[in-house]
């Protein structure tokens, strides 16, 4: 019988043997994948999106790894001599109850560049669902972006910058949270892409 409390520690000593950026960026490890796809298959919550476990699943959790890497970090690294410059200083997501089937999600940002300092970038979206197993659809209402450290001065920064998504403009994309424990989240993309979170 696989042991859970195992598979996780196994899991979350070989991401923390990575690099933080490589956890981040698009880079595959077949060594996680597999162990992920077996906390999945004994995964002890299969109904994660009912009223019951939903205390499991809001909070504020840190991305410790993204097999395809991140709408920011694919970005990043789309542009090699990017990649070096560029720090990804901290991936969260917040995810808070609010009406029957429906979850505030905010995903954010913290990267460092190069003579510009720090800088927050955020997203504003919607998790919707109509059955409480693991699929939900996603959609977002803003964009923001804050300086938080101009030019590396600590005591120097900006407002928040928020961009509404005009209602007609906003795009649905599925989330699939395949995995859920006290301690760690999975979530698949629907191109397969591979989340792991730890909660903060």
């Amino acid at each position: 019988m696989i042991n859970t409390n195992s598979l996780k520690t196994q899991l979350l000593q070989q991401i923390a043997a990575l690099d933080p950026q490589q956890a981040l960026f698009p880079s595959p490890n077949e060594s996680i994948n597999q162990i992920v796809q077996q906390l999945e298959n004994i995964n002890p919550i299969s109904q994660p999106l009912q009223p019951d476990y939903l205390p499991y699943l809001i909070g504020e959790w840190q991305l410790i790894y993204a097999s395809r890497g991140t709408v920011v970090t694919r970005r990043v690294a789309s542009i090699p001599s990017w990649v070096e410059a560029i720090k990804i200083e901290r991936v969260w997501q917040e995810l808070a109850a609010k009406d029957n089937n429906k979850i505030a999600a905010v995903n954010a940002a913290i990267i460092d560049l190069p003579w510009f300092g720090k800088w927050q970038l955020q997203a504003n979206g919607i998790w919707v669902w109509d059955t409480p197993e693991q699929l939900a659809k996603v959609s977002f209402s803003s964009f923001s972006v804050q300086a938080k450290q101009l030019f590396g001065w600590h005591n120097w920064s900006l407002p928040q910058l928020t961009i509404p998504v005009l209602e007609w403009l906003r795009s649905e994309a599925l989330w699939i949270t395949s995995y859920l424990d006290q301690e760690i989240r999975v979530g698949r993309g629907a191109t397969g892409n591979l989340f792991v979170f730890r909660r903060h």
